[in-house]
């Protein structure tokens, strides 16, 4: 059974109890080391809370070392592993069906466009050397 840790006092950028709730039951089993001689495992909503951080501060993965809600090592490994196992893309699905469901989703104005063509003033992938100048010591004609 994995230890709980209980959200004493609001501080605006944790998630609520029942978000929590929500994304808990898309979380994956824990990977449980063979042989059982590993350092316990940092708690699923601390995990959390420090990846939602780092996404919405903009701040890089070690800036988490300093704020103490998780390492950034724990929080970057749990974020590849929920990655890979698809826990974002369904809680993002489950956000938009809920919400179809309250105010209604209306598809038809969206549009997609794209190019699959070389920008025309990119350039090519040959480089061409430029000539260096460098200031001469002989007299100016001008003067």
């Amino acid at each position: 059974m994995r230890k709980e840790v209980a959200i004493i006092k609001d501080d605006g950028w944790r998630l609520p109890d029942a978000l929590w709730a929500q994304i808990r039951r898309l979380l994956p089993p824990p990977k449980f080391h063979p042989w059982g001689m590993h350092n316990p495992r940092v708690d699923d909503r601390s995990a959390m809370d420090a990846i939602l951080f780092v996404l919405r501060t903009g701040c890089q993965w070690n800036a988490l070392n300093h704020t103490g809600i998780c390492t950034s090592s724990s929080a970057h490994r749990r974020f590849v592993e929920w990655t890979e196992a698809g826990v974002f893309e369904a809680f993002w699905r489950e956000g938009l069906l809920a919400y179809d469901d309250l105010k209604g989703l209306d598809w038809s104005w969206l549009s997609m466009d794209g190019a699959m063509t070389k920008a025309p003033l990119a350039g090519s992938k040959k480089r061409v050397r430029i000539r260096r100048t460098v200031a001469s010591r002989a007299p100016n004609a001008a003067c």
